[in-house]
């Protein structure tokens, strides 16, 4: 098995199309059909089939793709790690961050580092933190600002807490059941229409859980949507959503109600995969990171409910 051939075979199997594959590694289409059967016979199983006209992969084949982009994302990261101190190119880090922690954490963050590394290619992409851990286990991202999941990471992953976070209740206006300590208790929320965040969030996976905690499955009034959205449904007086107190201090329109004790609250981690050694980019980015967040304790500037862990 080689590099080159797992290439081709990554290519095939996303456009579906040997001719098209061949474009985009820039061989001809017979050079590359001959490569993925000599891969086929190395395997001893087939990767593709025809399935009315077009290529669809077989089992094999579904078991070897992520496998596949897993270890060409590791020999570029291994290709820069070498080339970066030898001087060759400058590194890069590929950072997933929830968008709760994009529009704020990040980008102080990312300033710094920019600052001290300008040389540095970044990539951000923000998505949520089911999909960016399959993303940081397939290889494409290096670290990522993740909220961890109550039952722990996976053990693929080395998390290590950063923050903790408490959440809040957003809506158009005051809730009538808050009590004289200006909270509400999450039991209270019962008859309370909620705007649900789409499949993958993890919001939605720590709301709908701490709502059956306290006893009852949550009413919802719009399911599925981005952080943008959600907080624009709650503007539009659609329901009230639970949501980290950092996102809201920038709508004004909405009103914020804390949690009574012992409220519902996040870990926010910053994750890579355990078995493959960080970049010198990317531990540069977890000092600067570590860093900006003692001194923002220190000088309490970090936002309310957020503590440092």
């Amino acid at each position: 098995m080689q590099l080159h051939q797992l290439k081709y075979f990554v290519a095939v199997a996303e456009t579906r199309h040997f001719t098209h594959a061949a474009d985009i590694v820039g061989i001809t289409q017979p050079s590359l059909s001959k490569q993925i059967h000599v891969l086929e016979a190395d395997l001893g199983a087939p990767l593709f089939e025809r399935i009315r006209g077009n290529i669809g992969l077989t089992a094999a084949g579904e078991v070897l793709l992520p496998l596949a982009r897993r270890i060409l994302a590791d020999v570029d990261t291994a290709r820069r790690e070498v080339q970066e101190l030898v001087g060759v190119r400058r590194g890069r880090v590929r950072l997933g961050a929830t968008p709760s922690l994009a529009t704020s954490l990040a980008p102080a963050v990312l300033r710094r580092f920019r600052d001290a590394h300008p040389n540095v290619d970044l990539r951000v992409e923000e998505s949520g933190s089911q999909d960016l851990v399959r993303d940081l286990l397939r290889g494409e991202l290096d670290l990522a600002l993740i909220i961890q999941p109550g039952h722990g990471p996976d053990p693929a992953l080395r998390a290590e807490p950063i923050l903790r976070d408490n959440l809040v209740v957003a809506s158009l206006n005051p809730l009538p059941m808050t009590d004289p300590t200006g909270t509400v208790r999450l039991s209270d929320l019962r008859d309370q229409p909620l705007v649900m965040f789409r499949q993958g969030y993890d919001l939605r996976d720590a709301t709908i859980r701490a709502c059956r905690e306290a006893g009852f499955e949550p009413s919802l009034a719009v399911d599925g949507g981005e952080m943008d959205a959600v907080l624009s449904f709650v503007e539009a007086g659609l329901g009230v959503a639970l949501v980290p107190g950092i996102v809201v201090a920038r709508r004004p329109r909405l009103w914020v109600t804390p949690l009574a004790p012992p409220g519902v609250h996040r870990t926010i981690a910053l994750a890579r995969r355990r078995e493959v050694e960080p970049t010198h980019a990317a531990r540069a980015f977890r000092r600067i990171l570590l860093d900006y967040v003692r001194t923002a304790a220190e000088n309490s500037t970090l936002p309310a409910g957020v503590t440092p862990y």
